[in-house]
């Protein structure tokens, strides 16, 4: 089913292969053996491989699977943004397709988090366990001030001038965060993350944002399996003091609510990092999140 040789005019990923989904193909790679399998979900402008690192030690005990969803990362363009029905239907035939026997757990981050949920909701008995990674809600406009609502995420696509300057930040950026990956994944990574198709697909993802919540909220809740919800309350010092402070308390009160609709779930809550920086921060708190809920799965 996957196929090593990548199209010409896509960025060629260090790891990995693709596997050919609805005409599309998705990259995807799977390290480590056993189950439940772990499946990482990407948030917005992140790809399979910025969980790299955490999937590297998360495959020392059980199956860890990163992958690029359609118009995005190492997979092929696709028009943006996309439905979660139609994301969480492609995850599921590109686990199948890759023979990755479930029920799995998702680890998923941010926007990752909504299309988590929809899977919850189409394939209940596929899904064992979840680990929320400072996840996107479908009621984050409730709890979430309204400078920082669904809808605010949205932005036009950057002209030539704010690419190049995006694209400047990004390589220090990445230079930093990516530091302790292997070179040859750190260096391909790096400049594919730079490139000006990556960046638009990243503004692009986060346009469908409150048309996510309402089909989420069509659907039933999060069903009753081990999840550890983890809450990122650190500083940004991009932001004033007091809108930190209170999205901080948003945050808070989102999660809490989240975990307490389930029974076996709770909170974690971070003071040490940011939302972008947390798997490469605290790689201890996800992959101890995420071993967590495969041993309470392991368990019954």
């Amino acid at each position: 089913m996957t196929n090593d040789t990548p199209a010409p005019t896509r960025h060629a990923p260090p790891v990995g292969g693709f596997t050919e989904i609805d005409g599309n193909q998705l990259f995807v790679h799977r390290s480590g053996s056993g189950g439940p399998a772990v499946v990482f979900l990407p948030g917005a402008s992140a790809v399979g491989l910025d969980y790299f690192g955490v999937q590297q030690q998360v495959s020392r005990f059980t199956t860890a699977v990163v992958y690029d969803r359609a118009g995005t990362g190492y997979s092929d363009p696709h028009p943006l943004p996309r439905t979660a029905t139609a994301v969480a239907t492609e995850m599921h035939q590109l686990l199948r397709a890759e023979n990755i026997t479930g029920p799995y757990i998702l680890a998923a981050h941010s926007l990752g988090c909504l299309y988590a949920h929809r899977y919850t909701q189409l394939y209940p008995r596929e899904v064992a366990g979840l680990v929320w990674l400072d996840g996107l809600h479908r009621d984050w406009d409730v709890f979430m001030p309204p400078a920082m609502s669904l809808a605010a995420a949205a932005a036009p696509a950057p002209d030539v001038e704010q690419l190049e300057t995006i694209r400047t930040a990004l390589r220090a950026v990445h230079a930093e965060l990516l530091a302790h990956y292997p070179e040859r994944v750190r260096h391909a990574l790096t400049e594919a993350k730079a490139s000006a198709e990556w960046i638009r697909a990243g503004f692009a993802e986060r346009n469908g944002l409150p048309e996510l919540a309402i089909e989420l909220r069509a659907g039933p809740d999060l069903p009753e399996v081990p999840l550890v919800a983890l809450s990122v309350l650190g500083a940004d010092p991009n932001q004033p003091v007091e809108v930190m402070a209170e999205i901080h308390d948003g945050r808070r009160r989102m999660d809490k609510a989240l975990v307490s609709g389930v029974a076996q779930a709770e909170q974690r809550i971070l003071t040490d990092t940011a939302h972008h920086r947390l798997c490469f921060d605290r790689p201890d708190a996800v992959v101890q999140a995420i071993r967590d809920v495969v041993a309470r799965v392991r368990r019954h």
